[in-house]
């Protein structure tokens, strides 16, 4: 687009035109782990698989342990707050399979 046409465009040039860039810093840790050589190597081979390293398989499992952990925690509380529940005796095959 030459000079006239950028002036005739106005500002729907510059918002057409516009790219927006975020970054974000994460600071992550050094961590050194010991593990069987082969087991290493069949770690890295899955990874490979997967189009990944081991590294990023290795905070893959970090997260989703700790996301686990935080459900465990939220349905403990929950048990607690709802309590004991009485299903109000026992059920006949047929009545549990009513609908």
């Amino acid at each position: 687009m030459d000079e006239s046409e950028e002036r005739e465009a106005g500002s729907r040039c510059s918002e057409i035109d516009t790219v927006f860039v975020c970054t974000i810093l994460v600071r992550m840790k050094n961590v050194t782990l010991s593990a069987d050589e082969e087991l290493i190597e069949q770690a890295r081979d899955w990874a490979r698989l997967q189009k990944s390293t081991l590294n990023a398989l290795f905070r893959q499992w970090l997260s989703d342990l700790v996301k686990q952990k935080e459900s465990e925690e939220r349905l403990r509380a929950l048990e607690l707050r709802i309590g004991y529940a009485r299903s109000g005796g026992k059920f006949s095959r047929e009545e549990m399979n009513a609908r």
